[in-house]
């Protein structure tokens, strides 16, 4: 899979593309399935396929700090379309002028200069162009004047439930993660990079990895149960804070992971994270004896919860 950014020549795309547009955030089960029918179509029309996404989202740009929360971030949304095998992510920048675009104008510039694009699979309730003004039928309209296709691709439901991306941030705020994860096709989970903290772990003897998140919200809040995969094909589990600290006074967002059985560094390193069951919210604690006490029941009822479910420490170390 190769990411496109920025200006691109046509010439990339002599015979032209299939593609599809959207956030995907998340990339759940619903735009899983529209990525499996475009990949078909692909195959029948021997074009490579193009997912096309907007960074930032397009509500969080007009939105900014009261946007939905994201599942994914653009890397993590990428590592789930490479494992679908997409052929191109085209990433294009949401800004002033691509807000004020007029939709003649995108389809012109974007699908047809820029993809050249012979086939476009779209959800039934996209808009595009300024103030969101053009649907499918425009759409379908240009792209019987420039010469390709447009389909609309039908809402994918689980248990006569539509499958969305709202709904699966409305389950990890309300702690199904069970049912999060079977709209997902897999667990949730959070990407980052391990940064030095201020090393209170390793003094209390609980160490942890902290990751930085670079959101400004959360989708979930709290102590979870969870499973880490780390770089060389390791997988840990362990117990994991995600939240402020209030108890030390934290002023910023962090994922603050303790590896169970895991004494290796990971300064530096990029991990994603999993996260398997809830044990309790993030609570500010009179003293650091009260947070230490609650932190070890925590890891105990960690240990019982994999046990039952006969998850292995050290399974893949």
């Amino acid at each position: 899979m190769k990411l496109l950014r920025g200006p691109q020549q046509r010439s990339l795309f002599n015979k032209g593309v299939v593609a599809t547009i959207g956030n995907f955030d998340g990339v759940h089960l619903g735009h899983q399935n529209l990525i499996r029918a475009l990949k078909q179509k692909a195959q029948q029309l021997n074009l490579p396929t193009v997912v096309v996404l907007f960074e930032p989202q397009p509500r969080e740009y007009f939105q900014l700090t009261i946007a939905p929360t994201r599942l994914t971030t653009l890397r993590e949304k990428l590592d789930v379309l490479k494992a679908l095998k997409i052929d191109y992510i085209y990433c294009i920048k949401f800004d002033k002028k691509l807000a004020h675009s007029s939709a003649e104008d995108f389809v012109d510039h974007f699908l047809c200069q820029k993809l050249n694009i012979k086939y476009l699979l779209i959800g039934a309730d996209f808009r595009f162009g300024k103030n969101r003004g053009a649907d499918v039928n425009c759409i379908a309209e240009l792209g019987m004047k420039r010469g390709f296709t447009v389909d609309t691709h039908c809402d994918f439901c689980l248990d006569d439930e539509r499958i969305s991306s709202t709904k699966i941030r409305a389950l990890l705020k309300d702690n199904n993660l069970d049912l999060a994860a079977k709209l997902l096709g897999r667990p949730y989970s959070l990407c980052g990079r391990v940064m030095r903290g201020d090393g209170r772990g390793r003094q209390w003897g609980i160490p942890t990895a902290n990751l930085s998140l670079n959101r400004v919200s959360l989708p979930v809040r709290g102590v979870f149960i969870v499973k880490a995969y780390i770089p060389g094909n390791q997988i840990s589990y362990g117990v994991a804070n995600i939240g402020s600290r209030p108890t030390v006074d934290g002023t910023k967002n962090v994922l603050e992971v303790h590896l169970l059985d895991f004494q290796d560094s990971l300064y530096g390193e990029l991990i994603q994270v999993f996260f398997l069951h809830k044990l309790r919210d993030e609570v500010k604690f009179t003293t650091i004896d009260a947070l230490l006490a609650q932190i070890h029941k925590d890891i105990n009822a960690a240990k019982a919860f994999l046990n039952l479910n006969r998850l292995d420490l050290n399974e893949g170390m």
